[in-house]
Order: structure tokens, then sequence, then C-alpha cells
């Protein structure tokens, strides 16, 4: 066998050189993995150097937009105001309040949508409950008010406009609790073809000066924005009742809060499609200004179930539950001065005892002894007092 000028054969040199040109690929698909990791990098770099070159913009308020084309602005955080021009492109869209970017030369550069809090956003209902009307026992000529002055104005706007008559502005629900004020909200919620904002009148009542009325004032204005909609306070006491001069520097807030919550719910600002409800378990303790007709045009009374509304709530309750021998209309007669949630609480328990018992439905014992058991719970015994 020849051997070539290394000393090897042929083949031994075809077998060198085939590892070397292995080892050569291997290196350079190594290096192309460097390249792409240095051009990213690079590019990331390339990125953040032009982001700290580029002018910072600064957030301004609208306003007034002047005849001659001139936009009167004011800067947010220092509340400094001055005229600028605006592009032929964004002139249209500027309106008094509209939020706009501008730069150091004071040049407005875009348009920014309405920023609101983050405690309001989550306000705002995404998914409507799956409460409907059917489900409230008891309270038919309660609910018929509501949907008169809180569903029709916006589901069937043109029936008012027939009449001449201007439907009411909002609505106060007033009664012990557990009697189905909430559970009215909710109702609405899900038949109403609206937006639907819901919120406990306590996250209203803040620690820093002017935070309470700025979420109110955020609050109304996301409501406008979503119209037709419903805005639903609960427990509207904890913000709304009677103002006092106790010289506390809480109780002022709390003042300040509920003046902006007058001002908005009848103020020189339209609302237009918006419908307020509310809901409180001490009506004594609200505000005369807040009472009066203009502000909530109806205040309902939401009372304790008779005994035919006491048989249709037991009804809903134990409508998916398994009886054996119970006669509904015998519990709603011992149940006299039960509300809603007692009621729905004792079906729950006479089904929780059934569970226990491992039986296959729910007995007339299961039910008399929820009643004894629900009942001790929610009333106090008289002779703690004597």
């Amino acid at each position: 066998m020849e051997e070539s000028a290394t000393g090897n054969t042929p083949a031994a040199d075809e077998l060198k050189f085939r590892i070397q040109l292995n080892e050569l690929e291997a290196s350079l698909l190594e290096l192309k993995l460097k390249l792409d990791d240095l051009t990213k990098e690079n590019a990331q770099l390339r990125r953040e150097n032009a982001q700290l070159k580029r002018m910072p913009l600064f957030v301004a308020v609208v306003v007034d937009v002047l005849e001659n084309g001139e936009v009167y602005l004011r800067q947010q955080g220092n509340n400094q105001e001055y005229l600028t021009h605006a592009g032929e492109d964004l002139l249209p869209f500027l309106k008094p309040g509209a939020k706009v970017a501008v730069n150091n030369a004071l040049s407005i550069v875009k348009m920014i949508g309405n920023i609101y809090d983050s405690r309001v956003r989550v306000m705002e209902l995404e998914e409507s409950p799956d409460i409907s009307y059917t489900d409230i026992g008891g309270l038919d000529d309660e609910i018929k008010e509501v949907r008169e002055a809180v569903e029709y104005p916006l589901t069937k706007p043109e029936i008012f406009r027939r009449i001449g008559v201007e439907p009411p502005k909002g609505i106060l629900l007033f009664g012990s609790p557990g009697t189905g004020k909430t559970l009215i909200a909710k109702a609405v919620a899900h038949e109403a073809k609206a937006t639907f904002i819901r919120m406990s009148g306590s996250e209203l009542v803040h620690k820093f000066i002017g935070e309470g009325a700025g979420l109110v004032r955020e609050l109304f204005m996301l409501a406008r924005e979503k119209a037709p909609a419903i805005v639903f306070i609960d427990e509207i006491d904890a913000v709304g009742s009677m103002r006092t001069n106790d010289g506390t520097s809480g109780s002022a807030e709390v003042q300040r809060t509920l003046m902006q919550l007058l001002a908005e719910m009848d103020g020189f600002d339209n609302r237009g499609d918006v419908r307020i409800m509310a809901a409180t378990n001490r009506v004594d303790m609200l505000d005369p200004a807040l009472l009066r007709p203009g502000r909530f045009d109806r205040i309902i009374e939401i009372p304790l179930p008779d005994k035919a509304g006491r048989l249709e709530i037991l009804k809903i309750h134990s409508s998916h539950m398994k009886l054996a021998d119970v006669d509904l209309a015998e519990i709603a007669s011992m149940t006299e001065d039960a509300t809603g949630a007692e009621l729905q609480a004792i079906c729950r328990e006479a089904g929780m005892m059934a569970v226990r018992r491992d039986a296959d439905a729910v007995e007339r014992e299961d039910f008399t002894g929820a009643f004894r058991k629900v009942m001790s719970e929610t009333q106090f015994d008289s002779r703690m007092y004597t």
C-alpha cells in the first residue's frame, strides 16, 4: 500500500482530515451561537441607549381649546398652566379634560386615555352574577319599584321620552340585615344590559386628605365613560352619615368625601345614563342632604318577609334538595320574623344534618333542628341583659 507524503496511508489521511473538518464545523456552530447571543445583547443595549437619550414626556390636562387653535394646558403635579399648539392630526380630538403627553418644548406629542386608580378599576363588574329576580322570594313589589327606577330607564328609554317624564336618578334600599338588599342589586346587575360598578362605602374612607373624594370623582368618571352604567354603593352609611363638628381630621375627611359624593349625584355635570343604587341598614344615620329628592328619588324599605314570602324563599332554597315528608308551609309558620338570609341558612343547615346522618333525603326533624340552631345563633337571649 502506498504511503502519502506524511508517511500515512491515504485512508488514514482522509480520516484525519474528516476529524479536523468535524472539529472546525463544531467550532463554527459554537461561534454562530455566540454571535447570535452577542447580536441580541447589542440590540438590547441599543434600545436602552435610545431610551436614555429620548426626551421625557410630561402629562398635562386640556383646560380649553381656543378659537385660534391654541391649547390651554395645565400640567399635572405642579399645576402650571400654559398655552401651546397641537398638530392638525391631534387638534380635532382635543377637548377640555382630556389628558395629553407633552415634551420639554411643551408641544403636544400624543393623546392619553383616562387613567383610573386601580382601586376604581376593580370595582367594575366584569361578569354578571348568576342571580335573577326569580331567585328572590317575597319582594315582588319592591323589585318592581327597583326595575322601574334603575333598569327600565336604561333598557326602555323610549317609553320615558314618549311620556315626557324624567326617570328617578337613584334609589336607596334600607332594611334589616339579611332581608335581600344586596341580592336585589345582584339581580339588577344580571338583568340590566349595563355596566355594573359596585363598591362598599368603607372603601371610600381613607387616611390621606382628598383621597376619598378623588376616588369618588374617578368612580363617576368611569361610570360616565362606560355608560349606560349602574353604580351600587353598599353600606353607604360608612361615608354618608350625618355631618357633625367633632373637630377630628378623620371626620373632616369623611365629610369631604360625602360632599364630593353629593356633588357627583346632583351637581352641574350631567350624569347621563348613570343610575345610582345604594343600600344601608341604618337609614336614620344618613345625612339629610343625601336623602332629598334629586339624589335618591326613591327610598324603598326592604321588609321582613311575611308567611307567603317565607314559603316562597324556602321553596327557592330547597328546590335542589331531596325532601321527605317536609311541609314547607309549616316551616314558614314556625319561622316568623326570620330574614331571607336566615331562611337560606335553615335550608342549608337542614341539608347538613341529613348529610351528617348519611340519609337519603332531608326530613322534617332536620328542618326543626336547623331552625333551633340558626335562630339561637342569630338572636340574643334576653335573659343575658336582665
